[in-house]
């Protein structure tokens, strides 16, 4: 008799276990979700500055950033364009770099610009020859760069503080 109603107990208590696992492990609905998905998500990370310098060997580029270090492509391109209207950049140069950084705001929520790095510079260094801020745009930060040569270079990030950098061989 023991046994039997030990048995019963072990069975219900294993029923109860497994059904509080299961409502736990249950999808939310699609509000519950967005809406705690919302409140987790990281602001979105802003450029502050763009820097850059001669080395012996390289020249290098630096966007400062606040928050996390975006997705972030290094394209080569004919032509440099301000994003949204399309016109051309006047950068004198041969070769450009474009380099994109998505998810990103050179603003802050009231639309004050939180940039304050060069719009468009001339620069007089071995390889790079001018940086322009090309585009604040939809999510999207742009910079354009310019080299009389073909650029050969090595893009990456660095943390603490958050920043990425192109590195451009001599």
């Amino acid at each position: 008799m023991i046994n039997t109603r030990l048995r019963q107990f072990v069975a219900l208590a294993t029923g109860a276990l497994l059904a509080a696992c299961l409502s736990f492990a249950a999808p939310a609905s699609a509000s519950t979700l967005t809406s705690a998905t919302a409140d987790v998500q990281a602001p979105t990370p802003l450029v502050v500055n763009a820097r850059w310098g001669g080395h012996a060997t390289y020249d290098r580029i630096v966007m400062d950033l606040q928050g996390y270090t975006p997705t972030v492509t290094v394209t080569p391109v004919a032509q440099l364009v301000y994003d949204g209207s399309g016109k051309p950049v006047p950068l004198a140069g041969k070769y450009f770099l474009e380099i994109r950084l998505n998810p990103a705001a050179a603003h802050d929520d009231a639309g004050g610009s939180v940039y304050h790095g060069p719009k468009l510079q001339k620069i007089y260094l071995s390889k790079l020859k001018g940086l322009a801020m090309t585009g604040d745009y939809e999510g999207y930060v742009t910079f354009g760069a310019a080299f009389d040569t073909v650029p050969y270079y090595r893009a990456y990030s660095l943390h603490s503080p958050e920043r990425f950098v192109v590195d451009i061989a001599h």
